[in-house]
């Protein structure tokens, strides 16, 4: 019994530094050093919440930029079953998605001519993706101003505006916020 005195002793301590210590010390530090960040990157109008920054939302209406599509469960941009389809290359399931994508978008978009963008086709495998390429955001400019009623520019403008630039170009493309970008939309 005297031999195990120094195990247990141990196992003690490591699990209190490494269950209590360490994540309180490490959520402290979270929160005075990026209380945004930390609490979800939450966008609130009014002191009501609208949605994260860094989390898609289903934007289904015409005067909508939308995003990939979401496979996850129950519902599109599911954050409590984020995943993927699973479906390989070879399933003709996934074919059928492809096309049926492919049908949406163009009945959507008449107007645009030209091949869509593949981010707008294919599903992440988080399901939860919060932006796109800004070629991909500028295929559906002409349909969100025509739902809007504004000029092309009007839109154009607004996308270059919610356009976030990597710091230095090698460690990244450039990508428009989504969410960010639609709340935007409603405040024109």
């Amino acid at each position: 019994m005297r031999s195990l005195r120094p195990l247990f002793s141990t196992l003690i301590f490591l699990m209190l530094l490494t269950g209590g210590v360490y994540p309180l010390l490490t959520t402290a530090l979270a929160q005075w050093w990026f209380p945004h960040q930390a609490n979800g990157s939450l966008i609130a109008e009014g002191g009501v919440v609208r949605g994260s920054a860094l989390i898609g939302q289903n934007f289904t209406d015409e005067g909508y930029f939308q995003g990939r599509p979401s496979a996850t469960a129950d519902m599109p941009y599911n954050p409590m079953a984020s995943g993927g389809s699973n479906l390989a290359a070879s399933n003709p399931e996934l074919e059928k998605q492809f096309q049926s994508r492919v049908a949406a978008l163009r009945a959507a978009n008449p107007q645009v001519s030209g091949p869509i963008p593949v981010e707008l086709l294919t599903a992440s495998g988080s399901g939860l993706d919060y932006s796109l390429t800004p070629a991909a955001v500028a295929w559906q400019i002409p349909r969100v101003a025509n739902a809007r009623h504004l000029t092309i520019e009007q839109v154009t403008q607004l996308v270059a505006k919610y356009t976030q630039k990597p710091l230095l170009s090698f460690l990244g493309q450039p990508v428009v916020n989504l969410v960010e970008l639609n709340l935007a939309l409603d405040k024109l």
